[in-house]
């Protein structure tokens, strides 16, 4: 059975992904409200990931026999200036994940719950990806700065993302 610190841990880091999936669907409907319809279509998918990541710590969690405690989801951000400082919010809170993430891996480490370890690792190289495609497309779009067919043109290729095929939620 898994100790209570990381017990604690892993309803922390499902918390901290629901808020993110919570915080990427409000991205979403902001981008959608300012035409930007292929930033929400990818910042919907976006928080679709970030739910199937609170579900695998989830069932990760119960198949330990460990009691999962829901806990209220924060109000995510809704208004944002431009297209770039929604990039600029996700890319920080991709940031902040890393960080709960390796806290989550250093308390399963240091309580030698080596189960925990293995799947906060897989959360862990996770995060390098995460992080990657959201300050990729936060560059391009700095880089671009007003330019309206730039805009355009990386909105296109943003509603252009499909599901992952990463096996989340397994």
């Amino acid at each position: 059975m898994l100790s209570q610190a990381v017990q604690d841990a892993i309803n922390a880091q499902i918390n901290a992904e629901l808020h993110a999936s919570y915080s990427y669907l409000a991205m979403s409907a902001h981008c959608d409200h300012m035409n930007f319809t292929g930033a929400a279509h990818w910042f919907r998918l976006q928080s679709q990931e970030e739910y199937a990541h609170a579900m695998r710590l989830f069932d990760f969690l119960l198949a330990r026999h460990g009691k999962v405690e829901l806990r209220a989801v924060a109000q995510p951000r809704a208004e944002f200036g431009s297209i770039v400082d929604v990039f600029q919010r996700a890319y920080d809170q991709e940031r902040e994940v890393t960080q709960q993430i390796n806290r989550l891996y250093e308390t399963a480490f240091k309580e030698k719950a080596f189960d925990a370890v293995i799947q906060a690792e897989w959360f862990v190289n996770e995060q390098v990806e995460e992080e990657k495609s959201t300050r990729e497309v936060l560059a391009r779009l700095t880089m671009v700065k007003d330019d309206p067919a730039s805009l355009l043109d990386i909105d296109r290729e943003l509603g252009a993302r499909g599901p992952e095929a990463e096996g989340a939620a397994t």
